[in-house]
């Protein structure tokens, strides 16, 4: 790594450097409140306007049901990617990688790639809602024009890196956040808003979806959180890392759904447009905000997908990351998920309805093995060299014990599900509520458990005598 360069210049910003390598502990340069204010302002874009404005406008619940679930869901949710976010400090590499420990040096590239689809979703996703909010402040401005500069501007920011991502979102929290506090006082202000839907009414299937979006929501960050908690000192320990991420996570995402609440009651069809509808020009200028922010807030996006992407290649293809290789895996993705954006950008609510319910289904196993394979099996200690041998060192290349538990989770959760193209056979007698990720997480943990404790033992060796040589 020594022919890299070192910085971009010495007071400006570092230069990513460490791709997906361990973090030394003289380039952690993470704080409470950095953290704090990535996952803030992740959450102060109008994607999340959107997804809040599902609960009011497109399943009918009134104003504070709506609230209700969203606050439920983002609390469940957020613990549980915070839980995930305090394994980074410890030990510094980022967080699919860190399943080569559950799932094998091969075995855990099947999960890296899922991650990579889903961070390419989102970053397609931010482009159209985006371009969405611009069109409401300039409709004559060309969309497909607009998803291209907004997808340009993230592209820079992850060619750069943590450290210019890092100094962006700390900036952009504050701004972002005076932006949806003046708009949500306003609102509330006017009392037409909150009544504005004559036929809304409380019904279980929206409230537990919503529930379960909120959920998801949250845990979509689980893949990629210690991604940038990996920055913080060792000596800051879990708790920093926990606490900045649950309450940035968990605050923002409340705050901006709620307004989102607002707006789909306001205007089911397209919530975006009552900002200027009651707002008039202080509610263009928001707008106009929020399309700015979200290009930069995708550079985070493409970042973890990036992360995930040189994962696969280190993995399955020999590939030796350096600076050239994550700088071209950055364009060449940023410019996959922008044609899929510009092609997408259509039938965008009901396509993204549809990827947030399959996104809770996929990640739940994961998150239950990892999650217990961290805090219950090695509690936090783990051979970190063995993870990047190509042989997989003492987690080898396939670990029939990961990848079997999440399976059987996986397939646990198949008679509750609820998509466009798939309903079990349980949705209906349980009145169309979704429970499907309760019980793939239980029934992951559990399988998980008992196979590592049996099967498992067997397989794999101490760990503490090879981290002790690490130390």
């Amino acid at each position: 790594m020594s022919n890299e360069p070192a910085t971009v210049t010495k007071s400006f910003v570092q230069f990513e450097q460490e791709h997906i390598m361990p973090i030394p502990e003289n380039k952690r340069t993470g704080t409470n409140w950095s953290i704090f204010a990535i996952w803030v302002s992740l959450n102060m874009m109008p994607l999340a306007v959107v997804t809040g404005a599902v609960a009011s406008g497109s399943y009918g619940l009134p104003v504070g049901w709506s609230i209700l679930a969203i606050v439920a869901g983002n609390v469940i949710g957020a613990f549980g990617a915070a839980l995930h976010a305090s394994q980074g400090p410890h030990l510094g590499v980022p967080q699919m990688l860190q399943a080569r420990a559950q799932f094998g040096y091969l075995g855990a590239s099947l999960f890296a790639l899922i991650a990579f689809i889903m961070f390419m979703g989102f970053f397609a996703s931010i482009l159209i809602v985006a371009k969405d909010s611009l069109a409401v402040v300039l409709p004559d401005f060309d969309g497909t024009l607009a998803i291209i500069i907004f997808a340009v501007i993230g592209v820079v920011l992850c060619v750069f890196g943590y450290d210019l991502l890092r100094k962006t979102m700390t900036w952009l929290s504050i701004i972002i956040g005076v932006a949806v506090a003046v708009s949500m006082i306003m609102f509330w202000a006017q009392p037409e808003v909150v009544t504005a839907r004559d036929d809304a009414a409380f019904n279980a299937e929206g409230f537990f979806t919503m529930l379960a979006i909120g959920v998801v929501w949250q845990l979509a960050y689980a893949p990629y959180v210690s991604d940038y908690t990996r920055y913080l000192p060792k000596k800051s320990g879990p708790k920093t890392a926990f606490w900045s991420t649950y309450l940035g996570l968990m605050l923002s995402s409340v705050f901006v759904m709620s307004l989102g609440v607002l707006l789909g009651a306001a205007n089911p069809d397209n919530p975006l447009s009552a900002l200027g509808d009651y707002l008039g020009p202080i509610g263009l200028i928001v707008l106009l905000i929020f399309a700015v922010s979200s290009a930069l807030i995708n550079g985070v996006e493409l970042y973890s997908a990036v992360m995930n992407g040189l994962t696969v290649l280190q993995s399955n293809f020999k590939v030796t990351v350096t600076t050239k290789v994550r700088v071209w895996t950055t364009i060449v993705s940023g410019g996959v998920a922008t044609l899929i954006a510009i092609m997408g950008q259509g039938d965008f609510m009901a396509n993204f309805e549809a990827f947030l319910t399959l996104l809770l289904y996929v990640l739940i196993p994961w998150s239950a093995i990892n999650l217990v394979d961290y805090f219950i099996v090695h509690k936090g200690e783990y051979a970190i060299a063995d993870m990047f041998m190509p042989d997989g060192g003492r987690y080898g290349k396939w670990n029939g014990v990961g990848l079997w538990s999440y399976a059987i989770g996986l397939a646990a959760q198949v008679p509750f599900m609820i998509t466009p193209l798939f309903t079990g056979p349980m949705a209906e007698p349980l009145g169309f509520i979704d429970i499907a990720w309760l019980v793939g997480f239980a029934v992951t943990a559990i399988v998980y458990l008992v196979l590592v404790r049996t099967v498992g033992a067997k397989r794999e060796g101490s760990v503490e005598n090879s981290v002790a040589d690490e130390a």
